[in-house]
This record gives structure tokens, sequence and C-alpha cells, in this order.
């Protein structure tokens, strides 16, 4: 009686619940961020404006201080166009100049020309170096920032008295101009101006940092109060904010994409680039001729045959397997005849032998072990029981 064993699969391929299994933590994560983005996208489909915009009654929004300006008789007006902003200046309005670093060059000194003789206010808020240079000429930049945000007005300007200590803390300003007001300085560089005109009424301010006209921030300190006096000293408030949209920005000046990223971009690329090559060469292995290493795990030659047979298999390639199965057979039958194994793939060497050995048909041997690919898998399993039985005949005493 034959006891068929069946042997348990050693299939690779997971099973569905252990895909679930691995791939779950991804899937809430992703599920979360999906959350989190419907959720957020929710909480801003009503917020239109952005930070310094007096339309806007979120926190970095402006909404609060043009509500006391307009109770005040102050009326405020956006402008987002260069344009915009030159028309309105004028000796009864204040321009607010929300953001000057989007300006361009071009954009700044137009704006300057405008504003220099209009006999209105213009404030600037936080100018960088470029941009004040370039707006109120003989005042700069210093490139380190105030340490603390709220500051005492230690100066004579009217309007900083009145208020107080206020949070005008960031950007310090120096200038040469002897009839500039210097107030609520910081390790002695102040961080408001006030610049009169060369002629007329008109003057400029430039603050250092926008926190007194944020909504968060205006009921802090002298915010409130340093706000209104600065921008309610006209009837008509000119809020500008720079726009990348508008088309005085284009100079017509085509770019290419090199042109278009900071130099120190550029620089921090190259200093990878040759920190890579460096790395390259230190893990790098000495040339040399190839050297044959061990493998570092020792695989069973079960399953090495087990794995190339499900290759195989799922390739539909039954030709490669049947040949090696008829290649493997001649090599080990072939010194059992007493032929070489140099000719073990000769069927005029090897066919002969095996025919006196065995005193059989020679022609079914040559179709066993030269013959055909078979058609289909039961065909395949066939030739592999032949070959078998071939051998144990042949070994047979």
């Amino acid at each position: 009686m034959t006891t068929e064993v069946t042997l348990p699969s050693t299939s690779a391929s997971p099973t569905a619940r252990q895909v679930w299994t691995r791939t779950r933590g991804i899937a809430f994560a992703l599920v979360l961020l999906l959350a989190a983005a419907a959720a957020i996208a929710v909480i801003r489909s009503d917020t239109k404006h952005g930070e310094l915009d007096p339309r806007s009654v979120g926190p970095y929004g402006s909404r609060a201080v043009a509500e006391l300006l307009a109770d005040r008789g102050v009326s405020t007006r956006v402008v987002s166009t260069l344009d915009g902003a030159r028309a309105a200046a004028g000796p009864d309005t204040t321009l607010l100049v929300a953001v000057p670093d989007l300006l361009t060059k071009s954009q700044q000194s137009r704006l300057h020309s405008a504003i220099a003789g209009s006999g209105g206010r213009t404030v600037l808020v936080a100018p960088g170096g470029a941009s004040v240079e370039k707006l109120v000429p003989g005042v700069t930049a210093d490139p380190a920032t105030s340490f603390d945000s709220t500051l005492a007005p230690e100066c004579l300007l009217p309007a900083a008295r009145r208020a107080g200590t206020a949070d005008t803390g960031g950007i310090r300003y120096t200038t040469t101009r002897l009839d500039a007001d210097e107030c609520y300085p910081s390790e002695r560089l102040a961080t408001l101006l006030r610049l009169p005109a060369a002629s007329g009424n008109g003057d400029t301010v430039v603050i250092g940092a926008p926190d007194i006209l944020l909504n968060d921030r205006l009921d802090k300190q002298g915010n409130a109060s340093l706000a209104l006096q600065l921008l309610g000293s006209r009837p008509h408030l000119v809020w500008y904010l720079p726009s990348l949209s508008d088309t005085s920005a284009d100079t017509g000046e085509k770019k290419g994409f090199l042109d278009l990223l900071p130099s120190g971009w550029i620089w921090g690329t190259l200093q990878l680039f040759v920190a890579a090559a460096l790395a390259a060469l230190w893990r790098a292995r000495r040339l040399g001729p190839l050297v044959p290493e061990k493998l570092p795990v020792a695989i069973r030659a079960s399953e090495t045959v087990e794995g190339r047979a499900r290759l195989y298999r799922k390739a539909n390639a039954r030709d490669r397997a049947a040949a090696a199965l008829r290649s493997s057979t001649r090599i080990r039958l072939a010194p059992l005849v007493g032929v070489p194994v140099a000719q073990a793939h000769a069927p005029e060497a090897l066919l002969p032998a095996l025919s006196a050995h065995l005193h059989g048909d020679g022609q079914s041997l040559h179709s066993l072990l030269f013959g055909p690919p078979p058609s289909d898998d039961t065909a395949l399993i066939a030739l592999a029981d032949q070959l078998d039985a071939l051998e144990r005949e042949v070994r047979r005493p």
C-alpha cells in the first residue's frame, strides 16, 4: 500500500489577512491625513484674505484697526497694483505698503518717485535692506533684528510718546538724515523712523514689525494708539497689498531656471555635490578583479529546486523545465554506462551505451532523453516520472 504524503506549501505569496495586517497602519495614516486636509479646507473655506489685509478677521489680519479708523472718519481702501497705489498718493492720503519686499526694483523706483512729492504720508511695514534703500534713500536696514519685541519710544515724536511702549521690535534701521525721528530703539538702533519730505507736509514712516497692525496684537501695550495715530493723520487710507499677479512687476526680461534660484541654493548644491563625491570615494571598493564570495546564507537544495520550479510554472516555461530535467538526467546517466560527461549530450554516444546496458529500444530512449518539449503540465509530470524510472533502472545492479 502506497501512502501519499502532502507537504505543506512554502509559497512566499502573502495571504489577504497578512497584507491587511502589514498595510493597515499606512492606510490608517492616509485616512487621518485626508480627514485633516478636509477639516482644514472646511475651516479655511470662508477665509478670503491673508496676512495684513484690512478685510481679514483672522489673527494675522488687520480688520480691527480698519474698523477703529472708520469710527474716526478715516476711510480705508485696498489696492493691489502699483498703478492704483501711485494714483492714490496725495496730500490727504496715507499710503500703507504692507509688504514692500514683494515689489521689484523697478516697482520700488516708480513708487518712490510717486510718493516723493505727494505731500501725504507713506507707511512702510518691515521693509528689508534692498527695499528700504530704494524707497527711502538714506535709510539702511541692519542685518540683526531686535531681540525684544516690546520697546519704549525714547524719542520726541508725539505719536510715539502718547502711545508709550509698543510691539515694534523687528528690523532695525539707521539713517543719515538729521531731521529724522528715531523711535523705539533696540541696542541703539531704531525700529521706527519718521522722515519728513524734502518739501511740503508729507513724510515717510518706516516700522520694523507688523505687530501693531495685527488683530491679535492690537490690544497689547500701546499698539492700537500707535497704529491709529500713524494711519489716521489723513482722512483717507490706501492699503497697498503688493500682488505677484501685478503686470507692472513684469520687466520684459526673460529669465532662465538658474536665474530664478537664489545664489545660496546654487552654492549649497555645489557643496552637497562635493560632499557626495567624497562620500562615494570613501565608501567605494578598491578597483581590481572580481573576487568570488560565499553566500552569507546557506540555501537548501530542495528550496532552490522548488523556487525555480515555481518560476518555470509561472512563466509557462515547460520547454525550459523539460530541458533542465533531461540535461541533468543525461549528466547522471553518462558515467553509469561508461560515457564521458563531456559526451553526455551527444545522442550518438549516449544512446548506444544505454541500449546496450538496458537491452532496450534506442528509439524510445531518444524520444525520452532528446525528444520535443511536453505540450502541457501533465505531459511534463509524466516526463519527470519516466526519467526517474530510467535512472533507477540503470542504477539497478
